[in-house]
């Protein structure tokens, strides 16, 4: 039996204004089923976007509040119970919401923030076994992923695979810094067994202006004019890497999930809209120089957080699906 290719739903897109991102998003996921392909009435359903700081708020370091906006109201009018939630690597998610401009948008479509708290955990897998999960993005009915196109100063790009690393709670993301920080091979492997365990039923990339140079954080923003959407965040992120015209074996998430083989060669995608070709730039700007993931830690932090990870796992752990 012939498996089905995964589809990786690209266009232009330059707008963020109301009327305007809607009609593209109608656009973009129209050959994917439109969004009740993926939300049926009653669905509780996670909104995760990329909520990494409240502190530059105008240089484009997390999703956009507009598509976030458009993105629920879709979720509500088809049926769905969004809500939003991260695990920010600075500050809460309300706070980075907050300074980031969603409050308004939240109130006025009233969906709640979750704050992903570390009580209560799913383990991925024996090799990853000190990888735990938050229940809330676990126990979600759908999961649509949020993603910013940028640069990473550790990781080369981050895209949709990257995001879902928001999904471990905040003390066991810094574990995994030092834990895996040295090696960004191994690093990138358990960010690619968080994307496969939490398996995002659609992944939705704001790449209408992006953030190149020394991000995540740190670089500027770069009008790139690019929605994408997938059920498959590997297929997705694979083809992001060929629009930015960057080798996949440069982007560790990317040639993990090569190397683990859940990741599409391009002649395997479809691209219902446009092609990675018609889309591609040659100069989009990556981080002057690649950092341990580690870097930012001192010894002190570090410390701390290994003894907060041995008091951890030797906490009584659940398993939680999502359905």
């Amino acid at each position: 039996m012939q498996t089905q290719k995964p589809s990786v739903s690209l266009i232009r897109a330059t707008s963020y204004e109301r009327e305007a991102l809607r009609e593209s998003l109608e656009t973009l996921l129209e050959p994917l089923g439109g969004i009740a392909a993926f939300v049926k009435k009653g669905d509780r359903v996670l909104l995760k976007p990329n909520l990494l700081t409240g502190s530059r708020p105008t240089k484009e370091c997390t999703t956009r509040p507009e598509l976030v906006y458009a993105v629920a109201q879709m979720v509500i009018e088809v049926g769905g119970k969004p809500f939003l939630g991260d695990s920010p690597a600075f500050g809460s998610a309300k706070g980075v919401a907050a300074a980031n401009g969603l409050l308004p948008i939240l109130a006025e479509l009233n969906i709640p923030i979750v704050e992903f708290h570390g009580q209560r955990y799913q383990t991925v897998n024996e090799e990853f076994n000190h990888l735990r999960l938050c229940k809330e993005a676990m126990e979600a009915d759908v999961v649509i992923n949020l993603p910013k196109v940028k640069s990473h100063m550790q990781l080369t790009l981050t895209l949709g695979v990257k995001n879902l690393f928001g999904c471990v709670p905040g003390k066991m993301k810094a574990w995994w810094h030092m834990e895996a920080g040295k090696d960004a091979n191994r690093f990138a492997q358990m960010l690619v067994e968080t994307a496969r365990t939490i398996n995002p039923n659609l992944t939705i990339l704001d790449g209408i202006i992006g953030h190149e140079g020394n991000g995540p954080s740190g670089g500027e923003p770069r009008q790139l004019g690019v929605l994408a959407a997938a059920a498959n965040v590997f297929a997705l992120d694979r083809a992001m890497v060929e629009v930015l015209n960057v080798p996949p074996a440069q982007v560790p998430t990317v040639a993990a999930s090569q190397k683990l083989g859940i990741c599409p060669e391009l002649a395997d995608i479809e691209f219902p809209n446009l092609s990675p070709d018609l889309l591609q730039i040659e100069d989009w700007r990556l981080p002057d120089t690649l950092m341990p993931i580690d870097f930012a830690m001192p010894r002190v932090i570090k410390s701390t957080f290994k003894h907060l990870y041995i008091r951890f796992i030797k906490e009584p752990m659940s398993t939680y699906g999502k359905g």
